[in-house]
């Protein structure tokens, strides 16, 4: 079975930076440890502080989806109006070569 590989983009709205960048940390050790976590890894943009993206790699898309209905990602999706100067963007992507 092929990973499944999700980009996901988040912008801070201005003076949220801070605040997005530690709530998305927080995310990450409880994510690493479900079921189908391949790897959960959290980057900044070089050129702007305000925008993350998390390179993520999961054994199939039924873990994803129950990654996204888990407590800690409903509590943020919670703040989004908050923390975020856009919806995250997520794309869905599988190895080819």
């Amino acid at each position: 079975m092929k990973n499944l590989t999700v980009i996901a983009v988040l912008k801070a709205k201005p003076g949220k930076e801070a605040a997005l960048r530690q709530e998305l940390l927080n995310l990450i050790p409880f994510t690493r440890k479900e079921p189908g976590c391949v790897n959960y890894d959290l980057h900044v943009s070089t050129e702007n502080p305000g925008h993350f993206m998390f390179h993520e790699n999961w054994t199939g898309k039924q873990h994803l989806d129950d990654h996204l209905a888990r407590p800690h990602l409903t509590a943020l999706a919670a703040k989004a109006d908050e923390l975020f100067a856009e919806p995250p963007r997520l794309t869905l992507w599988e190895p080819i070569g």
